[in-house]
């Protein structure tokens, strides 16, 4: 198995060929610039020393040494031992609200993308866990599968926006259901699912649903995001410039309120907690601390666990043909102009 702690650093080797372009133009150039001085066999005399050969294995010597330096500030890893690893953690399913309330700036820089913000700091703090999400407004879809893969879970919450969902809405029920449908009901992990939402909906087949999953072992979390004074709805234009706000059928701003009392109720259905949020802090900790008090089952998994650095070998080697480089001279050795010298 192998891998590159800093593979980034691979992006240099498409430099390779710039700088073996510059070679050869650098030596056309040069045998350009020669030729001004006189005629060829006259500079062939002057220049009798000169080695082409040896200049051509410099120039092969300067890309060697580049190459395998990039591949050695890459540090490339080979794995050595695969063994088993018990990992302990919960099953954690994570619905966001993504109805266009959420893009109200009570909360800075607005409540979606607060919440967004500490979901991904939520996941920093992950060990062994496994996460999904669920976007949700009119209706509810899974974004992301339940994985241990924390990178594809920032990937995706990255692109999560109020313009994916086409049917607007606060469907909370929905995005209960479809967590519990998403979780593999056959382990034995401990299973949460915490809702992220303003909860400005009258879905009272939310708090159902909240009651079902609770039957299941199932807990529901919910982060009421929003002030309770509220804030107006934003609107943007294709180019994401805001120009004005939602009104309503009268010509009158509307206003997003956090509905708290019913979050606070499928909370409670749910055996859950609530949170608020508020332009100090998400809630998210609070929520990731509860969620730690649950008893994480073991979870087998093969992987790689040994790993040893191997730039050693490319950073030694180009060294040496560093020093080869500087050793090697352009003009012949001794020994052959005598030779040369006796031919003619």
């Amino acid at each position: 198995m192998l891998r590159y702690e800093h593979i980034e650093y691979l992006n240099f080797l498409f430099g390779i060929p710039v700088l073996i372009l510059g070679i050869i133009f650098y030596n056309r150039w040069k045998k350009k610039s020669l030729s001004l001085f006189g005629d060829g066999k006259l500079l062939k005399e002057l220049m009798h020393s000169y080695s082409k050969g040896r200049t051509q294995i410099k120039n092969v010597f300067t890309v060697l040494i580049f190459t395998l330096l990039i591949i050695g500030i890459a540090n490339p890893q080979v794995g050595t031992k695969m063994e088993e690893v018990k990992r302990e953690g919960v099953d954690l399913m994570i619905a966001i609200d993504l109805s266009n309330s959420m893009l109200a700036e009570d909360i800075k820089p607005n409540r979606l993308g607060k919440a967004k913000l500490a979901i991904s700091r939520l996941i920093d703090k992950l060990e062994g866990d496994r996460i999904g999400l669920i976007v949700f407004a009119g209706e509810a879809y899974v974004q992301l599968p339940i994985t241990t893969d924390y990178s594809a879970a920032k990937l995706f919450l990255s692109t999560v926006n109020t313009n994916i969902v086409p049917t607007q809405g606060t469907k909370i029920g929905k995005a209960i259901d479809l967590s519990v449908q998403s979780f593999d009901m056959e382990n034995v992990q401990n299973k949460a699912i915490i809702i992220i939402t303003d909860g400005e909906s009258h879905d009272e087949k939310a708090i159902e649903s909240a009651q079902k999953a609770q039957e299941l072992g199932i807990f529901v979390h919910t982060l009421g995001m929003g002030l309770i004074k509220g804030g107006p709805i934003p609107i943007y234009n294709k180019y994401g410039n805001p120009t004005g706000y939602r009104k309503d059928r009268e010509g009158n701003t509307v206003v997003s309120k956090l509905n708290e009392n019913l979050l606070q109720e499928i909370a409670s259905a749910g055996s859950g907690i609530y949170v608020r949020a508020n332009n100090s802090k998400a809630g998210l900790s609070t929520l990731f601390a509860e969620i730690n008090k649950m008893e994480k089952k073991e979870i087998g998994t093969m992987v790689f666990t040994q790993y040893k650095d191997r730039f050693q070998l490319f950073i030694g080697f180009a060294l040496l043909l560093l020093l080869a480089d500087l050793t090697l001279l352009n003009r012949k050795n001794k020994w052959s102009n005598r030779i040369n010298f006796y031919k003619e």
